[in-house]
């Protein structure tokens, strides 16, 4: 269970308000603030250091903006004819330029999900804030906007593992990887579901994709028979002249490796151009079991390694973790985006 606190929630416009979210994204690693300032081209929140559930939103348009590029044109208009469905999407296309209409469009979809979970009319459903599935068919349900539930678990599958020896429990379910397969099965046209949903699923599974390639996303560590929460409860702080970059968990700390919340699709676009092109034969896999595997063992080997030990710290981070986190970082959201391009490009021949 990824605990995410409820003030944890992205400060952007309600639905329906008239002031384009490209003026600024915001992750989960943020409260709302008690005002937002609005003008005509600002929209400020207060960012807080709190707990994460996602690449925040600089790394999930960096996973669009990757997918994007490689996608093919067939799929690139089926994706953004769906994508016109989502009640934020004339905020989404607000202000930017014809050329970049869709694409900048495409990688702002990718944020929705943590975006409702500070939208008006949305709620947390499930216990320890939403983080643990409720009981009853409501948490698997695919009724497409209609559905005003958060699904905070649907973020993440907590493949255990110990720490100490202790005892470890499975999974709940529903979660990223049991979504992911009822998503992608639902998206193309022939599923013969209506449109309305083959869009929520889309804007899901943008998202969804990311996640399950940040390697805490996949994982739970276990101690004296107790889960971190993929990392969500482990403390941390940075050594002299090592930036942190407002974290003070593990697990917001990956999280904010690619980025700052507080960016523009402009500025994630041009961070994507740089980003290493994932290894075709890596990124054909398309089975999501073996996505969630591979950022199962990177936790295990590349997260929780020194100077993070046994135990829930806090643990000072040095510049040569922070470096290997970047590096590893930018390989998974490659590789993440590159799988996205084939996924849709599957989902929409």
């Amino acid at each position: 269970m990824h605990l995410v606190a409820d003030s944890s929630v992205a400060c952007f416009p309600a639905l329906g308000q008239s002031v384009s979210l490209f003026e600024v994204v915001l992750g989960d690693t943020i409260m709302r603030a008690s005002s937002c300032i609005v003008g005509s081209v600002f929209l400020g929140c207060l960012l807080m250091s709190t707990s994460a559930s996602a690449w925040d939103g600089f790394g999930h348009m960096e996973v669009a903006a990757v997918a994007w590029e490689l996608m093919g044109t067939s799929a690139k208009s089926k994706a953004i004819q769906l994508l016109k469905v989502n009640p934020q999407y004339k905020t989404w296309i607000k202000g930017v330029s014809a050329n970049k209409k869709n694409k900048y469009a495409f990688m702002m979809a990718a944020t929705w999900p943590d975006y409702i979970k500070g939208a008006k009319g949305y709620h947390s459903d499930g216990s320890d804030g939403g983080n643990t599935p409720p009981p009853g068919p409501q948490a698997s349900q695919n009724i497409g906007y209609t559905d005003k539930f958060m699904h905070k678990y649907w973020h993440f599958i907590d493949e255990p593992f110990s720490g100490d020896n202790s005892q470890t429990t499975p999974p709940a379910t529903p979660n990223a990887l049991e979504r992911i397969r009822v998503l992608r099965n639902a998206l193309p046209a022939v599923s013969g579901a209506k449109k309305t949903i083959r869009s929520y699923d889309l804007v899901w599974l943008l998202h969804l994709v990311g996640d399950v390639h940040q390697p805490l996303h996949a994982t739970s560590r276990f101690l004296s028979g107790k889960p971190d929460n993929g990392g969500n409860a482990v403390l941390v702080n940075c050594d002299s002249g090592v930036s942190c970059e407002g974290a003070n968990k593990l697990h917001a700390f990956w999280d904010d490796l690619l980025g700052p919340n507080k960016t523009t699709p402009k500025e994630v676009e041009a961070a994507a151009d740089k980003l290493p092109m994932a290894d075709a034969t890596v990124a054909s896999i398309d089975d999501e079991n073996k996505w969630i595997d591979e950022s199962f063992k990177a936790a295990q080997s590349d997260v929780y390694k020194s100077p993070v030990g046994v135990g829930l710290g806090p643990f000072t981070l040095t510049a040569e973790y922070k470096a290997n986190a970047a590096e590893l970082a930018k390989q998974r959201v490659a590789l993440a985006g590159r799988r996205l391009a084939n996924l849709l490009d599957a989902a929409f021949k």
